[in-house]
């Protein structure tokens, strides 16, 4: 049946290879019969929206949907919770930091948990050393909505009251981001579509991974972000190079070696992940 699908005729359409009887028994014998329709349903109508995506191989754009779907994340591109990202041929699972909120919320641990844009003026003071900041909101909601963002701040409280804290500077978070994305100046960037949603997920990554609790299921959304997800569910990394502090992925046409899933597991467990990649080829990059 893998070899059906991975030598289903591209010049089809991708509805066409979801409702195959192929596909049909494979997602009922992975999602389950009575979730096999809706799952085919909003993949179909998630890969429709993205014209870029419709191009990459059909298999790969199941393989990371179906991934989505073990840790009960929507594919809808509305709710943000992760994204089937053309990479190359073929598609990336990509978690989003409304999904980091999920699965984060899910394990039971937190009691909160937040991200915010801290507007021009609310900022009265952060103390790094006790964690605690002070601000002084704007109240209308329409005039905040519209205010030009000054940084952006995290939180998270577990259940047994522990608490840590991140703020960064608009500044700080825009050296991060050229530092980090080879097409951040691109017009076609995500940071310049959408620099604050870009902006949360940076600071979700940092908090969580330095700092949080990860249940099984974070995990496996962390350690397969920004992965490509093989048909027997393995996770493949395309020209993974470590360096200090993250890991730099570059497009090819080849699929990742042994040594670079390896040296991905081992920069995941040092915490040295880099928290926003950029995809040269698509000038696409993770939410």
């Amino acid at each position: 049946m893998a070899n059906q699908v991975a030598n289903h005729n591209q010049k089809s359409t991708f509805s066409n290879f979801m409702t195959s009887p192929a596909v049909i028994n494979k997602v009922n014998n992975m999602v389950g019969g009575k979730d096999g329709q809706r799952f085919i349903t909003s993949i179909i109508s998630a890969v429709s929206t993205n014209s870029a995506l419709s191009k990459c191989d059909f298999s790969s754009i199941l393989s990371a949907a179906m991934l989505g779907e073990s840790l009960k994340l929507s594919p809808s591109p509305q709710l943000g919770q992760y994204y089937m990202v053309p990479y190359g041929n073929k598609a990336q699972f990509q978690l989003g930091y409304k999904g980091y909120i999920q699965l984060a919320i899910r394990s039971g641990q937190y009691k909160k948990l937040n991200v915010v844009a801290i507007k021009e003026g609310e900022l009265i003071k952060y103390d790094p050393l006790n964690e605690e900041i002070k601000v002084n909101l704007i109240d209308d909601d329409l005039v905040r909505e519209n205010a030009k963002t000054a940084g952006y701040y995290a939180m998270f409280e577990y259940e047994n009251g522990f608490r840590k804290t991140l703020y960064w500077s608009k500044e700080k978070m825009e050296k991060h981001a050229q530092t980090y994305s080879k097409s951040y100046k691109s017009s076609s960037s995500f940071w310049q579509k959408d620099f604050d949603t870009m902006a949360f997920k940076t600071m979700l990554r940092q908090l969580i991974s330095r700092w949080g609790i990860m249940s099984i299921d974070l995990e496996k959304a962390y350690t397969s972000d920004m992965g490509t997800v093989k048909e027997d569910g393995t996770i493949s990394y395309v020209d993974n190079t470590v360096t200090d502090s993250f890991i730099d992925v570059e497009v090819s046409d080849s699929e990742g070696t042994t040594e670079d899933t390896n040296a991905y597991q081992q920069a995941v467990q040092q915490e040295q992940i880099q928290d926003d990649f950029s995809m040269p080829g698509t000038n696409e990059e993770a939410f």
